[in-house]
């Protein structure tokens, strides 16, 4: 995560993509869950053209 998400907070992860990094909208899966600045996170939901949904990666 390189920007805080929770609930009506829209977050900012990094995703390796072909080679690259390329940067994406991220809301938490859980919507009343937030999710701190570096943490690892797993995407769970991808809307077009550059919105996640994540979930914490270890549960």
């Amino acid at each position: 995560m390189t920007g805080r998400i929770g609930p009506g907070l829209v977050g900012e992860v990094m995703i390796p993509i072909r080679g690259g990094v390329e940067a994406f909208y991220a809301h938490p899966s859980d919507p009343r869950e937030e999710i701190t600045v570096g943490t690892i996170v797993v995407v769970v939901e991808y809307h077009p053209p550059r919105t996640v949904y994540v979930a914490h990666a270890l549960g």
